[in-house]
């Protein structure tokens, strides 16, 4: 056998292989002059991106449907309400004013003192609040006292409720359970008292 050396391979030429410092990973390079690979976001038939859809677990209606805003109400609908109050008070003081309750006959005699003889925190209330409707508050006080401050105290809320009213502003008043024990506490003294005899003058 002849056992000659096997022709050694060519040297490498100038522009075989990859350029110097090139990587293997990067993939063959697209021809000069070649068509050229895609680049950024793939298209999308029809040129538009798919509409969202709704999130997971939810089931009303996509995409949500939010009721319309509420529209401000005018400033004569916002003051109706204590107006119509304020009307509905004077409409019985002017009943009250006209049909003299020191007359019998005219209003029902309060049970209590019908069948007791005891003056309960109402009684006198009539009376007090036709001497108010004449302006005389020194008789008024004299038939209920009690009333005469709530006749005042109302007014003062009154005044607060159409003012804020008028703003846009709710009055909010929130009374806890040691406030009605107050106010119970003032009735039944006042009814003690004026069925008292050194409390007559608080008696109608």
């Amino acid at each position: 056998m002849d056992a000659s050396p096997s022709p050694a391979a060519a040297p490498p030429t100038p522009g075989d292989g990859p350029a110097p410092g090139a990587s293997a990973a990067s993939g063959p390079q697209p021809a000069p002059g070649g068509p050229q690979p895609p680049t950024g976001p793939p298209s999308v038939p029809g040129g538009q991106l798919p509409a969202p859809g709704p999130p997971a677990g939810y089931r009303g209606p996509f995409p949500p449907v939010f009721p319309p805003a509420p529209v401000p109400a005018s400033r004569l609908r916002r003051i109706a309400g204590p107006a119509g109050v304020l009307a509905g008070v004077i409409g019985a003081f002017v009943v009250v004013g006209s049909v003299d309750p020191n007359e019998p006959g005219h209003y029902p005699v309060c049970p209590l003192l019908r069948f007791t003889g005891i003056y309960c925190p109402g009684c006198g209330g009539l009376r007090s609040a036709h001497a108010v409707a004449h302006g005389d508050i020194a008789v008024a006080f004299g038939s209920n006292a009690l009333a005469v401050i709530g006749y005042g105290l109302f007014t003062v809320l009154w005044v607060l409720w159409m003012v804020r009213a008028a703003a846009g502003k709710p009055v909010r008043i929130a009374l806890k359970p040691v406030h009605w024990w107050g106010i119970g506490a003032v009735l039944m003294i006042f009814t003690v008292v004026r069925n008292l005899p050194f409390g007559s003058a608080l008696a109608p």
